[in-house]
């Protein structure tokens, strides 16, 4: 068991779990609980699939059962006026737990939904895919799309305990295993050259999920030092943001395809993007931003869009959530480890930026 915790504020209180012994550790979660009532949220995958190894617990006999359609298209209103209806339907109190089973899309609207049904009932992250586990379950952001724009809407409110059982993703096909990996890389490449190195030697043919194991509690210490010091991002804690700015834009363009990103890829392909930024701006080493094209062409495939979309691109990116005085922020790098936060770039720059991603 790997135990990843921080205990800071109100904000950031919460604690990580990897475990080996997924019903043992989930059951004592249950057992040290006190409250009347437990809700566990699911999509239609996560009900088939990861749902039995959640009730084999002795602990969660006479749950109730909601589950939601698959899919982040899914993460919206609707979706959480049916959730926030079933709580209301079945009794639900500030002293019921909300038990959050799934991917990204769950763990941020099943937190969301929790944090605001009656000002605030406690939740558990169980992520059952390798981002959510190392994204979404931790760090306390929580929310909903919204009119187009990706989690537009929503509070930070970090859950009691994230629960992760790695053999949910021995499930995984490729795609969505690297979606998850994404994030991994951006942790290395905001943390340390030892930690980018270890990552881009990674063995996606041959998975050592031991490897794995502590490579994702380093992820996850990571992101919980940096959340720690910044609950809110006010400051280094858009450090995380990296590849963001141009990914949520690539995101939320694709749903308008027939073949929308998986948020992993948006983010590598938006890596790409804001590496070469920060080369041009901030003097990003030129062998690393190659390294880096290099890993993704030949992991995550071509990025396919062209030059007409890139107004469209460049408009989403001026909703983007971080952004101040009307100018898009970013967060670049001016070396591996070496953190820029609060960047600005010219229409120009940016356009740039895509002719080298395309």
């Amino acid at each position: 068991m790997y135990l990843c915790g921080l205990k800071k504020n109100a904000m950031t209180e919460s604690k990580t779990i990897i475990t080996s012994d997924f019903t043992a550790e989930l059951n004592q979660l249950l057992n040290e609980w006190q409250g009347n009532k437990i809700f566990i949220l699911t999509d239609e995958h996560t009900e088939k699939f990861c749902l039995p190894e959640v009730m084999k617990c002795s602990m969660a006999e006479g749950s109730h059962i909601i589950t939601i359609e698959h899919g982040d298209n899914h993460k919206n209103i609707d979706s959480a006026v049916k959730i926030w209806t079933l709580l209301t339907e079945n009794g639900a109190t500030r002293k019921s737990l909300m038990i959050n089973l799934g991917g990204g899309m769950i763990t941020d609207i099943g937190g969301f939904t929790a944090s605001t049904f009656k000002r605030g009932l406690s939740y558990i992250n169980i992520p059952t895919t390798l981002l959510g586990a190392v994204d979404a379950a931790t760090g306390g952001k929580t929310g909903i799309n919204f009119r187009g724009l990706k989690n537009e809407i929503g509070v930070f409110s970090p859950a009691s305990t994230v629960l992760v059982n790695v053999d949910f993703f021995r499930t995984l096909d490729a795609r969505n295993f690297l979606s998850g990996f994404a994030e991994m890389v951006k942790h290395a490449l905001i943390d340390s050259r030892r930690a980018w190195n270890e990552v881009l030697a990674f063995d996606f043919d041959n998975i050592d999920f031991e490897n794995l194991k502590e490579l994702l509690a380093y992820n996850i210490g990571i992101k919980q030092r940096i959340v720690a010091e910044d609950p809110t991002e006010r400051g280094i804690r858009k450090a995380l943001n990296l590849g963001h700015t141009f990914g949520h834009a690539f995101e939320t363009q694709s749903y308008k395809t027939a073949q929308p990103l998986l948020h992993g890829y948006a983010v590598a392909y938006g890596m790409i993007c804001e590496l070469y930024l920060s080369h041009i701006k901030l003097g990003f080493p030129k062998e690393d931003l190659q390294k880096y094209r290099h890993f993704v062409q030949e992991n995550y495939g071509r990025f396919n869009c062209d030059c007409s979309n890139y107004d469209t691109i460049l408009e989403l990116m001026m909703h983007d959530k971080k952004n101040e005085n009307q100018e898009i922020n970013f967060t670049l790098l001016s070396d591996v480890g070496e953190i820029r936060i609060n960047q600005t770039a010219t229409k120009e720059e940016i356009y740039e930026c895509l002719d080298i991603l395309f």
